[in-house]
């Protein structure tokens, strides 16, 4: 069974319940039927968000949890990885994406996904389903 990609924006949703999305994202939690696939990077972009006291235990939490569950992957940094997430970059001038969304197409890509956990339009620009948009 192929996984579906979990994006920062689902992250946030998840862990703020004032988030605009928070219960679309809640309502995926708690019926998902996929294993979820991330990258460090989506994390980092997390920790970065919610890096204030009162969030960081969130934050902790969420990264015990994505390294313990049987059904989630968490795509680690490599030098291979980072340059062809910088060449994208590099090569789309005319888009708004960030460097984190170009890692997160490439991985896409190399693993056959379609489907993101996100309402990030980028997403669609780049040709994949969006789940919370």
């Amino acid at each position: 069974m192929k996984p579906v990609f979990a994006d920062s924006v689902y992250f946030f949703a998840l862990l703020n319940a004032r988030d605009r999305i928070h219960e679309r994202a809640k309502h995926y939690a708690a019926q998902a039927t996929l294993p979820i696939l991330t990258t460090a990077w989506v994390l980092t972009e997390v920790a970065d968000g919610l890096c204030d006291r009162a969030s960081r235990h969130a934050v902790v939490r969420l990264w015990q949890t994505l390294q313990s569950a049987s059904d989630a992957e968490i795509v680690l940094p490599s030098p291979e990885l980072f340059h062809r997430g910088f060449e994208r970059y590099r090569l789309r001038p005319d888009k708004d994406w960030s460097l984190t969304d170009c890692f997160s197409f490439v991985v896409m890509e190399e693993r056959g996904l379609t489907e993101a956990l996100t309402a990030d339009r980028h997403f669609q620009q780049a040709g994949f389903a969006t789940l919370l948009g």
